[in-house]
């Protein structure tokens, strides 16, 4: 019997570009299902009912929720190709804790740029760029994070940049300019077909962005 595999996402969020990515890289077929987050449907309360967000991954009626645990998930249940992890235990420690900084800098920071006004976005960018240096660092000249082949810290990162169109215009910044690295990185990621068909396209991100700065008043 051919697995259940249902993703509950929404479109501009890049936690769930992520799992749709893993999705693609190992091949799975999958019903995609895209929430209202505003009126939430009842699979996704019932599936996620603690933090009630996406993404959530419903394999064969098994939910799991949050992006780089059901990214995990995936690795380990369709294991017989291309591996996101490495399967050297510190390398593997090594890639989680990048992924970790993403999601506890790289979401905070980049928020900062459409949310904030004055002093506040000043240091929004100041920060904004402190934390992409720090990954540049990590990068080095390696053409991925993790080395030779894509992986888990690209993936974790990488759905950032269908955003970036959104945080220079908001943010009044030049990514490219700053930091070079990270542009060419993500180009680089963009040529693996399953990685530019799962990111959202930046124009409709930055227009989405748009109307949600109207809604929530940050203009």
């Amino acid at each position: 019997m051919a697995d259940e595999v249902i993703l509950l996402d929404f479109w501009l969020s890049m936690y769930g570009m992520r799992v749709k990515i893993a999705l693609a890289e190992k091949g799975i077929e999958y019903d995609y299902k895209q929430e209202d987050l505003s009126n939430k449907s009842p699979l996704l309360l019932e599936a996620n009912p603690i933090l009630k967000k996406i993404p959530v991954l419903i394999h064969n009626g098994k939910p799991v929720s949050e992006s780089l645990i059901i990214v995990q998930y995936i690795d380990e249940v369709w294991n017989d190709k291309s591996p996101l992890l490495p399967s050297d235990p510190y390398q593997r420690a090594h890639a989680r804790f990048w992924a970790d900084f993403v999601d506890k800098k790289v979401s905070g920071v980049s928020r900062k740029l459409w949310t904030t006004k004055g002093e506040e976005l000043e240091a929004g960018k100041k920060e904004f760029f402190e934390t992409f240096k720090i990954l540049e660092g990590e990068l080095g000249d390696k053409p991925y994070f993790g080395g030779e082949t894509f992986g888990f810290v690209d993936l974790s990162l990488v759905t950032f940049y269908s955003w970036f169109h959104a945080y220079e215009v908001f943010g009044n910044i030049n990514i490219e300019a700053e930091c070079p690295k990270i542009i060419a990185w993500a180009k680089m990621c963009l040529q693996k077909e399953t990685v530019a068909k799962s990111l959202a396209d930046q124009k409709k991100v930055y227009e989405a962005v748009v109307q949600l700065r109207k809604i929530r008043g940050y203009e």
